[in-house]
């Protein structure tokens, strides 16, 4: 099943579910240009992967990790289906990075490996939208990571028993032209060994993000580009891109 939040013509939240037919919920069904999209979840925070895919790391010009690299993005980063982000004033290099997304499903904190998916509420997709200008002059990676709108999520929140972590297709799209293509089946870490890493740092909360990194093919974003993020099971993400 493929839940979907959105707001209604009337403009009420729904929690529905995305079939072939539209966006259902309390037995009507919606079009989708005629509701919007809401991201499939409201975390507290996202973590996110650095250097989860080796040919990635080797296109950055990158070591492969020891343990998995970690930084976050903040509430505000949060971007919908549909959405336009909005590249920070004065910067040239902006790249997209298409990346499976897990949904925290419960409170947690010191999860064993072998019990991690437990805690999985379900996947959807990001795009880890990134100001290398920033990124690359500084450490913690404020500036090049945690802007506004810049973690697009959705466009639905996928049942874990309809997406394989291991052995899910990738692919990005701007202006219809393929960036990336691959498979998690390359991550160097593994979705459990991120959530048992993650979570003995952190307590996560129910609708929490962890963001696995992006494999290779990252690229140049232009004002106006549109951009769409495909998976198995989850559907596609589609986002527009603006200079301010």
């Amino acid at each position: 099943m493929r839940h979907v939040r959105f707001r209604d013509p009337a403009g009420a939240i729904r929690d529905g579910e995305w079939t072939d037919d539209g966006l259902e919920f309390g037995g009507r069904t919606y079009d989708e240009d005629e509701v919007e999209v809401l991201a499939p979840c409201e975390p507290s925070k996202i973590v996110c992967v650095g250097r989860n895919y080796a040919k990635h790391a080797e296109e950055m010009g990158s070591d492969l990790p020891d343990r998995p690299l970690l930084f976050l993005k903040p509430p505000n980063a949060v971007a919908a289906h549909g959405d336009t982000v909005t590249m920070p004033e004065g910067k040239e290099d902006m790249d997209h990075e298409i990346e499976l997304a897990v949904v925290i499903g419960e409170q947690c904190r010191n999860v064993p490996e072998d019990e991690a998916l437990d805690v999985v509420e379900g996947y959807t997709l990001a795009d880890d939208v990134s100001n290398r200008d920033d990124q690359r002059v500084e450490q913690n990676w404020v500036r090049g990571k945690a802007f506004d709108g810049s973690c697009p999520l959705g466009p639905v929140l996928a049942d874990p028993d309809d997406v394989d972590p291991d052995g899910t297709s990738l692919e990005l799209r701007v202006n219809g032209e393929v960036r990336q293509s691959s498979n998690t089946e390359h991550f160097i870490f593994s979705v459990p060994e991120l959530i048992a890493e993650v979570t003995q740092y952190m307590t996560l909360e129910p609708g929490d993000v962890l963001i696995t990194g992006t494999p290779e093919g990252v690229g140049p974003l232009e004002d106006g580009d549109h951009v769409e993020l495909e998976a198995d099971g989850i559907g596609t993400l589609e986002h527009d891109v603006e200079q301010f």
